[in-house]
């Protein structure tokens, strides 16, 4: 299937590691030109050798003069037709032991400047009558996962924001979705578990195996599983896909 994304314009956002360089990789392979943004440009340096239409950019999201340069940068030469929102994950812990700060400052990086970068890179989508924005939560925004209090909090703003821009951009041809991974097996699970295995006084290995079993594929994702779904939902062919929450989770959430 040609998904028609040569000569498209990309951006992942969190491309150093994990999803984000998963899915940068996988738009490179379908003739796509990536910007790939992240806070450790030296990480993305390490495999953009192996993709010539990679373009590593620093990009610290928590800092609005950052965001606000690659947007300039990136309208220079005409904007991008796709964008892939990919912010890290703030630290565990619970809510009732989330003070104001920490829900402010995680908001700041994970929701506001996010919103911002779109709002400005919109305008020459509509201009083009073309456009992807795609978001990266996680299951916790449909199943709250447990000692993740700021995660499930700021990343449901992230879908509400989506699917109320959805509607409204419909009609130029745009599209804006929700991806929402499960376990899937990239460093931030395995810090995830190995803070779990520490809260717990519990082996890692034990901890991890206690996870994969509440899956029903029984295992962790692999990236490169996720990074198909964002890279199908970026083409041509899911042009009548959008206002969408779509979980890749090996059916770890429970409600229907």
């Amino acid at each position: 299937m040609d998904l028609e994304l040569a000569g498209k314009r990309a951006l992942v956002l969190g491309a150093s590691r994990g999803l984000g360089k998963a899915i940068a990789q996988s738009l490179a392979s379908e003739g796509a030109t990536v910007f790939a943004a992240a806070r450790s440009v030296d990480k993305i340096s390490d495999w953009v050798t192996d993709h010539e239409t990679v373009h590593p950019i620093a990009l610290d999201l928590a800092k609005i003069e950052d965001v606000d340069a690659l947007a300039a940068r990136l309208l220079e030469d005409g904007g991008v037709d796709i964008v892939v929102n990919n912010s890290g994950g703030p630290p565990p812990g619970s809510a009732q032991a989330a003070d104001r700060g920490a829900w402010i400052s995680h908001f700041e990086a994970m929701a506001a400047n996010l919103f911002h970068l779109n709002s400005r890179l919109l305008p020459a989508m509509q201009q083009r009558g073309w456009g992807r924005i795609i978001s990266i939560t996680s299951s916790g925004v449909e199943q709250p996962i447990p000692n993740l209090a700021l995660s499930n909090g700021i990343r449901s703003a992230v879908v509400g924001w989506s699917k109320s821009l959805a509607n409204e951009v419909a009609g130029d041809g745009i599209t804006v979705n929700v991806v929402m991974p499960g376990r899937i097996h990239t460093e931030r699970v395995d810090e995830l578990d190995a803070a779990a295995a520490k809260r717990t006084d519990t082996d890692v290995a034990e901890v991890s195996a206690k996870s994969r079993a509440a899956i029903p594929a029984g295992r962790y994702g692999k990236p490169q599983e996720f990074a198909d779904v964002v890279t199908f939902l970026a083409s041509a062919r899911a042009g009548y896909v959008t206002g969408s929450k779509i979980r890749i989770d090996g059916g770890a959430i429970k409600s229907v």
